[in-house]
């Protein structure tokens, strides 16, 4: 079992730059996939951001790609997600979740989730 905490959420202008955070606590860290789902103001559903898998191959929603990367320190429990020219659009609550693939059914455990808010 796994205990997510996400960190780094914040308010940034269109174009900017944030940098999330995601601490794990529990057992074989490293033999789960990670991800990292959005659900923004007003939606009930989390959307698929970027996963990566336990070998560290990384996949991303088209709406992010070429933006936003996510990596993973196994050393340290954490999965991050760089996130770069930052979109009014983006603005969500994030949230970090172990599972795999671009379903949020995948996904067994989830962090409380960090807010980001992008003005224009």
């Amino acid at each position: 079992q796994l205990q997510l905490a996400e960190s780094g959420g914040g308010l940034v202008q269109a174009g900017g730059s944030l940098r999330l955070s995601c601490s794990a606590s529990g057992r074989f860290f490293g033999t789960y996939g990670m991800g990292w789902f959005r659900q923004g103001p007003g939606l009930e559903r989390r959307e698929f951001v970027a996963g990566i898998r336990r070998t560290g191959d990384t996949y991303y929603a088209d709406s992010v790609k070429g933006r936003f990367a996510i990596s993973r320190d196994n050393d340290k429990n954490t999965v991050s997600l760089q996130m770069n020219s930052l979109k009014p659009e983006d603005t969500a609550a994030y949230y970090c979740a172990a599972g795999v693939g671009t379903w949020s059914r995948n996904y067994s455990y989830w962090g409380q989730g960090t807010q980001v808010t992008v003005s224009s």
